[in-house]
């Protein structure tokens, strides 16, 4: 479970389709005439596509995949998980099982809503030392290292912030508009003070420090990239899936990638872009379905740890693509917090593949998304 070097990175909204890299038959979206090298378009019959509920990802085929591929889709985390391999060869089976597997420990290891739960044990005391899972231990680990390299916009310390605005369990968002009653008093600000949690390897212990935390969206990141190394030998290509956080790998089902829609915050019908991924992932931010009302005002589960009040002034969405599922969780989520006028700009800094949708629908990429960049609306109406 160790960070490759080639890569670093609540449930999400789930916000991108997947296909095979083909022509898209949005009429709404304009061309992009891509770079050397670049996945380009050719329509191919029975391409897998998704069928999906507004501001959620779930992938579907308006065709049947092909029978020799193999298809495992199940509930973990919060979300529809897709796993699919192309051509699986010898041992495809157990590998999906283990991929699988890999989903429900990090959930068992890393859920905030089961008191019960490894993560809230030592949430219960984040100053003691307390010998963990290997998963949570990791997802400790990759979480400080997130929050080095973001700078602190990716600040776990925000579970009281949520807690206070009623978001002290799972709530079932897509239902509808939600009203929740206030929680606990409302904490200090989760950033005010800089977090330094202790790690002991050898014991596989950890010690959080003051603030308890939320390891929701990393988690779900690194479930995606676990799995998606337990599938890298199992066939020719492979999909991992997990509501907005994907890791598309290999060549795809007919050698040219995987295209990934990233469909509109405002939930019109078309994409506002299309991506080509191959050994790559992606993950979306936004807040269209995780927002509710507390004491009178709209909040959302995004928090911005500088302030301890909801983040993203002027943005709807943000995409990011990087070769780590993880990586492209922590940093869709800062980019977002990071707001809309700053946004492209930390993106380029960074090297950051990013595109944003903001609150006037305009839709911006960073320099780094070019190359993954099959199509792009210029506007969001």
């Amino acid at each position: 479970h160790r960070r490759a070097a080639a890569a670093r990175g609540a449930r999400k909204d789930r916000r991108v389709r997947v296909e095979e890299v083909t022509a898209p038959t949005a009429t709404s979206i304009t061309p992009f005439t891509t770079t050397p090298g670049t996945a380009t378009a050719a329509t191919t019959p029975g391409t897998t596509t998704a069928a999906t509920t507004p501001g959620t990802t779930t992938a579907a085929t308006t065709s049947p995949a092909p029978a020799t591929d193999l298809t495992r889709t199940f509930r973990a985390m919060a979300t529809d998980v897709t796993l699919r391999v192309v051509d699986p060869s010898e041992g495809a089976d157990l590998a999906l099982r283990r991929a699988e597997q890999v989903f429900h420990r990090v959930e068992d290891a890393c859920t905030r809503f089961d008191r019960h739960s490894p993560l809230m044990q030592v949430n219960a005391a984040p100053r003691a030392w307390r010998v963990v899972p290997r998963e949570l231990f990791d997802a400790v680990d990759e979480a400080a290292q997130a929050y080095a390299e973001t700078g602190g916009l990716f600040d776990p310390r925000v579970l009281r912030t949520l807690q206070s605005w009623g978001y002290d369990r799972s709530v079932p968002f897509e239902d509808g508009p939600v009203s929740l009653a206030q929680g606990s008093p409302p904490p200090d600000v989760p950033g005010r003070r800089p977090w330094r949690p202790r790690l002991d390897a050898a014991r596989c212990a950890v010690r959080l420090g003051r603030e308890p935390i939320d390891l929701g969206g990393i988690g779900k990141g690194l479930a995606v990239r676990w799995a998606a190394a337990e599938l890298a030998a199992a066939g020719r290509a492979s999909l991992v899936e997990a509501g907005g956080d994907l890791h598309a790998g290999g060549p795809g089902p007919e050698g040219a990638g995987w295209r990934v829609e990233v469909e509109d915050p405002r939930g019109g019908p078309e994409p506002v872009a299309v991506l080509g991924l191959v050994d790559a992932a992606c993950a979306t931010s936004s807040v269209r379905i995780r927002r509710w009302s507390v004491g009178g005002r709209d909040v959302h589960h995004l928090v911005d740890p500088r302030t301890g009040k909801p983040g993203g002034i002027g943005v709807l969405s943000v995409t990011v693509a990087d070769a780590d599922p993880a990586r492209a969780e922590v940093w869709s989520k800062a980019l977002f917090l990071t707001g809309r006028a700053r946004l492209l700009q930390r993106a380029d800094d960074e090297g950051i593949a990013a595109l944003l949708v903001d609150d006037d629908g305009g839709v911006g990429i960073s320099r780094a998304m070019h190359p993954y960049l099959i199509w792009q609306a210029p506007h969001v109406s």
